[in-house]
């Protein structure tokens, strides 16, 4: 048995060795079981050798193992809009939005609700942030900003979170003076040196993640990229915030990273321009559970009086009908990309790559859009569907 292990080593076998004497008459395996051993007791010693093969595989798993007998408690929100939570702690978040869209206010608007004093309320620009009741650390990392238009930025964030200057447990980092392959791993270095400093971290904000890597369009990396943001998450209960750029047909974020982000991110909050009344709109692109175009849409946008960017309430429900309805249409425009007729299935697994959602909310905006005289059954083929024209 030795010999054979070492001459077929390249296929990994593996000895199991009998509990028996060695001699002629108590040697082998008929001799197990004329002994009165049972299969039962040959299934046993297997398992003792797997057990100590796969010994530091089986304690780390029992680590992850979920304990029926004592479930885990569900984690409370960090960032709600209407009530709806977009992100909780274990998670990542993305904020996304064409050039000059308002990403930075809005992300200044959460930044200010994460370290505004306990029992403050202020105008938070329509998000809803969890209270850092602990005074944990709030770390941003900002791939994208000089280091005075940051300094300018946080100055501006503190005064709108009634604070002369940012908390000491708040600290932001300008990354665009380091190179782009080590900005990672000091992001990962530096949230574990706070995290013990203050006893935990409440939120990250990383303004540019595409930033950490040399391309969008990088698979590989994006996939490493995204299973570290959440592992870190995961390991310090943090919620992360990104921001990524979205691609131009307006409906997915941009290259394989956003295509990553899409798939696995908790929640994704797209911002839009609104030039006719001088605002921006926040829409919830993808929500952990339900349909994102429930989720009802919220303004801000820029006020004299006040001197800085305010929270101008919701969209009425007759703009919300109208914006799921045009959402819809670009997206069915998208899936059916010049096709005189798409199959059911296909529309709907379309749907649900598009918008994130389970395969009965993609069904129920199937009925929307026939509802809503965008398509109709195809005659021709009764199990698709065709454009009206």
């Amino acid at each position: 048995m030795n010999k054979l292990v070492k001459e077929h080593k390249d296929h990994q076998l593996r000895m199991l060795k009998l509990p028996l004497k060695g001699d002629k008459t108590n040697k082998d395996i008929s001799d197990f079981f004329r002994l009165g051993n049972s299969a039962e007791d040959l299934m046993m010693i297997f398992r003792e050798m797997l057990d100590q093969i796969y010994e530091d595989t089986i304690a780390t798993m029992r680590v992850c193992e979920i304990n029926f007998d004592h479930p885990p408690l569900e984690p409370d929100p960090l960032l709600l809009i209407n009530n709806v939570t977009i992100g909780s702690p274990g998670n990542i978040v993305c904020v996304t939005g064409s050039e000059g869209s308002g990403k930075t206010n809005y992300l200044g608007g959460i930044i200010s609700g994460a370290i505004r004093p306990n029992g403050i309320q202020i105008d938070t620009l329509g998000a809803t942030v969890r209270e850092n009741l602990k005074e944990s650390a709030v770390l941003l990392f900002d791939t994208e900003q000089s280091e005075y238009q940051l300094y300018k930025n946080l100055t501006y964030i503190a005064k709108r979170s009634s604070l002369i200057k940012p908390p000491v447990w708040f600290r932001a980092f300008c990354l665009v003076g380091i190179a782009r392959n080590e900005r990672m791993q000091m992001i990962l270095e530096t949230m574990d040196r706070f995290f013990y400093e203050y006893g935990g971290i409440h939120l990250v904000f990383i303004d540019g993640i595409a930033d950490l890597l040399n391309g969008v369009n990088d698979e590989e990396s994006s996939v490493q990229l995204i299973e570290e943001l959440f592992r870190m998450a995961a390991i310090y209960n943090t919620l992360i915030v990104s921001v990524v750029h979205l691609a131009p047909s307006g409906m997915k974020l941009r290259g394989h990273l956003g295509s990553e982000v899409q798939r696995k991110a908790a929640g994704i909050l797209l911002i839009e321009k609104d030039d006719e009344q001088n605002s921006s709109i926040v829409k919830a692109l993808k929500v952990r559970d339900g349909s994102p175009l429930d989720v009802p849409m919220v303004k801000f946008g820029w006020s004299k009086e006040e001197g800085r960017h305010i929270y101008q309430g919701e969209m009425s429900k007759e703009d919300s009908q109208q914006r799921k309805i045009a959402d819809l249409k670009h997206a069915v425009m998208e899936i059916f990309d010049g096709k005189a007729s798409v199959h059911t299935k296909d529309l709907q697994n379309g749907l649900m790559e598009l918008f994130s959602v389970r395969d009965r909310t993609a069904r129920s905006y199937i009925t929307t859009l026939i509802e809503g005289h965008i398509i109709e059954k195809s005659k021709q083929f009764p199990s698709s569907y065709r454009l009206i024209e």
